[in-house]
């Protein structure tokens, strides 16, 4: 079984094709079914029957439409599974065989997978507030009893008992059924029953603290109102958003919604009106979730020290790339000793705008300040605006030019479907072809704009994902991007800034990883690689904006398209990322190092302070937090990525050594045979193979950290 059946999304936070042919039958086969170029159907029937002939299948999701529905899934899900289970369980020892078994788990998993897709979906989007609280309860229920599936002695019994022919299995099916018996041991089927039964109780409680935990960011809302005054140079682009101006001279923030606290702290001259903001924000859900936290770090640590690991966090990084809690730590330890200087001379630049601005002499920079005084920073020395930049990125217009950048380079083609059934009005989906043959590759969705009750941050959500079914046929991945960029006003098209562009190329790397993908079993399928790697890919693809060719291709004032982004703006854009860039690396590493120490050092039993301990890390590693404050009641990786957010950073280097490849290619970063082969040694396999012989075959060599350290300024001589 896999460790979770229940998915999350990624990032928390574009496409591809099927690897060469192999074999000359394989080749044949391709031919056969190559397609004309001009043939693209605009429907989901067409786009379906397109796939017939490649042997796949192409599905979008039933979304249920009441609670009442939700809840008949659920069992209904249940039901099939416990059926299939009890099937496996049945199967006479001497007829085991792998597809029986081994296969069959992933079958199992699978079908739960895509009711819990769905349900996710509900959750995190579904403008019917009811419906969302059923999702949530139903998502609770789901993930107590799946955890009970690794607990099926009889089930267990069958997979050692095939396991003990020690069956001569190469590749995927290898690698599938060692993961398997991994999985189990790691549940603790090892351990007698009475320890087994205690660690499935656990186990079940923390699954519902979980999602309670995750619940209370998603409906938690802090309106802040301002006024005019208060908010003095923040842009009249972002006041002018619907629902922003409330009053004759009154403006309501929203503290819960990342560019509009973004805005104001990036541009707000008023050290007060930033500081009342960060406070708030860092408040956000503490009442309800810093409880909560405590009692999921307890049981996290009771349920690790159960399995025989010295914390949680060495469980949960066992199966990743670093193998082990501290190899994790070293690595940001590292870079956290490295880029001090850089940080204390930053800072110092940072102080030095200050002083000057309010004629201070002893000013300080406080939390609250670092991104405004970043951002003047770039103002006065670089003369970069970034607010001034939005005009050259008009949604609409950014979106196609990174369709074109990513068709090309990958070998692609992206048509825009007419979708039989929408979660919100505005919602758009495309269908992914390989452009040589035609052959279909997946669904992705978009819904791009916040709104109220709607996941508050940027990530792809799996709903249907890759897998080789039973019949033969191959599944291909249905995904959608789930984000909220600045919408339109009355007078503006939705205008992004230069990180958010940054954000939606990394992003839609992740919809590119899901439905490229051509690994057999679900398990391995497109994103589910390990968590400090599966960052990495996407990361590498926020080079391009960073490129004048590229950005040359799409980006333009809308109000003249024939003014580009100045030559001079994007040298200056590029160093003033350098010059900030320990800043950016700091938090980064002060959230990762938290995560870590409050996955080692709280213990159950123990009265150690998550509040204490994770602000004391904040303000050491990075700047001292506010007076009373809780940040890590609505620090939402701690449920998704527990233990892991040092993958970030990990990942980061693994993307900078990529992106070298692309870098010295003879076509830089538009080289579609770089393009091919990242997706046939990154995308198409998963996690079918050890991810480092993907990441080498890659690169053509062995994994090189200097290109990262390169990138954060880091001396590396």
């Amino acid at each position: 079984m896999r460790a979770s059946i229940l998915m999350i999304p990624v990032c928390f936070l574009a496409a591809c094709s099927t690897p060469e042919p192999k074999n000359p039958v394989e080749k044949r086969a391709a031919a056969a079914n190559k397609v004309p170029h001009d043939f693209h159907p605009t429907d989901i029937a067409g786009f379906q029957k397109l796939a017939a002939k490649f042997n796949s299948a192409i599905s979008i999701p039933t979304l249920e439409t009441a609670p009442a529905d939700i809840h008949r899934a659920v069992s209904n899900t249940i039901t099939r599974a416990e059926a299939a289970f009890d099937e496996i369980a049945a199967c006479s020892h001497e007829k085991l065989t792998f597809q029986n078994t081994i296969a069959a788990l992933d079958d199992i998993a699978y079908d739960i997978g895509l009711t819990a897709n769905r349900l996710n979906l509900i959750k995190e989007t579904s403008t019917n507030a009811p419906l969302r609280e059923a999702a949530t309860d139903a998502i609770k229920k789901l993930s107590e009893w799946s955890v009970g599936l690794d607990y099926r002695e009889d089930v267990y019994r069958t997979v050692n008992a095939y396991a003990r022919k020690l069956p001569k299995l190469v590749g995927e099916e290898d690698k599938l059924l060692r993961e398997v018996l991994r999985d189990y041991r790691r549940a603790g089927l090892e351990l007698p029953k009475p320890q087994r039964d205690e660690v499935e109780r656990l186990r079940k409680e923390l699954t519902q603290l979980t999602t309670d935990f995750e619940s209370n960011i998603n409906k938690t809302q802090r309106p802040v109102k301002f006024t005019k005054a208060e908010l003095e140079g923040v842009p009249e682009s972002f006041l002018s958003q619907p629902g922003v101006k409330t009053g004759d001279d009154e403006y309501t923030v929203l503290a819960n919604v990342t560019f509009h606290y973004l805005t104001v702290l990036e541009n707000a001259k008023s050290e007060s009106t930033r500081q009342k903001l960060a406070t708030i924000q860092n408040n956000l859900a503490r009442e309800e979730n810093v409880p909560l936290l405590q009692k999921i770090l307890a049981l996290r640590d009771r349920i690790a020290r159960k399995l025989g690991y010295q914390s949680w966090a060495d469980y949960v990084i066992e199966p990743k790339m670093a193998k082990t809690a501290a190899n994790a730590r070293g690595f940001l330890e590292r870079l956290n000793e490295g880029l001090q200087p850089k940080f204390n001379a930053e800072l110092a630049e940072y102080r030095a705008l200050k002083v000057k601005e309010t004629g201070d002499a002893g000013a300080e920079i406080r939390v609250w300040d670092w991104r405004y005084y970043s951002n003047l920073l770039k103002k006065e020395k670089y003369t970069v605006d970034a607010e001034q930049l939005r005009v050259y990125f008009p949604y609409d217009k950014t979106l196609q030019g990174m369709f074109d950048i990513y068709q090309s380079i990958f070998g692609l083609k992206f048509q825009k479907l007419e979708a039989s059934a929408k979660w919100v009005d505005e919602l758009q989906l495309f269908g992914v072809t390989d452009s040589e043959t035609g052959e279909p590759l997946g669904l992705f969705y978009l819904d791009m704009f916040p709104r109220e009750g709607k996941f508050n941050h940027f990530a792809q959500f799996g709903i249907i994902e890759g897998k080789r079914l039973p019949g033969g046929k191959y599944q291909r991945p249905t995904v959608a991007l789930v984000c909220n960029f600045p919408p339109p006003t009355k007078d503006a098209p939705a205008l992004l800034s230069h990180s958010d562009v940054e954000t939606l190329f990394h992003e839609f790397g992740h919809a590119l990883h899901s439905i490229l993908t051509r690994a057999r079993f679900s398990r391995f399928a497109g994103t589910s690689v390990p968590r400090d790697f599966v960052e990495a890919p996407s990361q590498m693809l926020e080079n391009w904006v960073w490129d004048k060719k590229v950005l040359d291709s799409f980006a333009a004032d809308y109000r003249d398209p024939s003014k580009k982004i100045p030559k001079e703006i994007l040298a200056k854009l590029k160093e003033t990322k350098l010059a900030t860039v320990a800043t950016f690396y700091r938090r980064q590493l002060s959230f990762a190092l938290l995560d870590l120490a409050l996955h080692t050092e709280v213990k159950d039993g123990g009265n150690q302070d998550a509040v204490k301990i994770s602000n004391e890390i904040l303000s050491k590693v990075f700047l001292p937090v506010p007076e009373d404050t809780a940040f890590v009641g609505y620090f939402g990786h701690l449920m998704g990525y527990d233990a892991g957010y040092y993958g970030y950073a990990w990942a980061d280097a693994i993307a900078a050594d990529m992106a070298t490849v692309f870098e010295k290619s003879p076509n830089g970063l538009y080289d579609t045979k770089t393009g091919r082969r990242l997706r046939n040694e990154i995308y198409a396999p998963g996690d079918s193979r050890d991810v480092t012989v993907s990441i080498e075959k890659f690169l053509g060599r062995k994994q090189s950290i200097q290109p990262f350290l390169k990138t954060i300024g880091i001396d590396v001589r």
